[in-house]
Formats: C-alpha cells, sequence, structure tokens
C-alpha cells in the first residue's frame, strides 16, 4: 500500500474512537460525583444521630446534619429520625436512627436524561444518652 491510500485514516479512526471515549470520561466523573455525596450523606446522618442521642433536640440535629452535609446544599439535604422502641424522644438505652435524602442531579445532565433525578439516603445510627 501506499501512503497516499492510507491519508486521513488515523483521524477516521480517532472521530470514530472519540466518543467512546467521552462516554467513559462522563460515567467517571458522574460516577465519582455520586460516590462524593452518598459519602457526604452517610456523614450527616452520623452527625445528625450524634447529635440527637446527645442533646435530644430534633431541629437542631438536622440542622446539624444538613450542616455535616460538605458539598451538598443544607436546605436540600432533609433528615427524619426514629428511636428503637417508638417515641419521638431519646432516653437512655434506646437507639436512634438518623435517614436523611438528597435528590441527585448530574453535573453534566447527560445520565439524567435516561433515569431522571436520582434519590440518594444516608443512615447514621447511635445509642441515646451519648
Amino acid at each position: 500500500m501506499n501512503s497516499k491510500d492510507e491519508r486521513g485514516a488515523a483521524a477516521v479512526e480517532f472521530a470514530l474512537v472519540l466518543p467512546l471515549l467521552l462516554l467513559i470520561l462522563i460515567g467517571i466523573i458522574e460516577f465519582s460525583l455520586a460516590f462524593n455525596a452518598q459519602l457526604s450523606l452517610n456523614q450527616a446522618a452520623r452527625e445528625g444521630a450524634r447529635t440527637m442521642a446527645i442533646s435530644n433536640n430534633a431541629a437542631g440535629a438536622a440542622t446539624a446534619a444538613g450542616n455535616a452535609a460538605g458539598r451538598l446544599a443544607p436546605a436540600s439535604v432533609s433528615t427524619t429520625f426514629s428511636v428503637t422502641g417508638g417515641g419521638s424522644t431519646c432516653s437512655s438505652g434506646q437507639q436512634v436512627t438518623a435517614t436523611t435524602t438528597y435528590t441527585l442531579t448530574t453535573a453534566t445532565g447527560f445520565i439524567d436524561g435516561f433515569t431522571g433525578p436520582i434519590v440518594m439516603t444516608g443512615k447514621g445510627t447511635m445509642l441515646c444518652g451519648g
């Protein structure tokens, strides 16, 4: 073969491979941001459960959980609490479980077109009374 016959072959090959490489890159970025959000939610739930177990103040614990959510907007993180044995107050010997919920919208919006917004939850449990 002549080099004239192969002129532009590298450009065509690159054009065929580029979309696949970009798809892989976007997937890595979106997965890492979702993983970071999940870790932040788990940390926020642990902080909310710890605050509720110590202070027995649901409003203050929900605020602490929202503030501990890292890069997530505190107002967009909702926190609910449940105490073993029922009731809403935490007494010695019981456990409090905090559940944080966040609706994740992806950075590029690429995955949102297929799945829509992703609802993520984090849980944390602590023994009441410190």
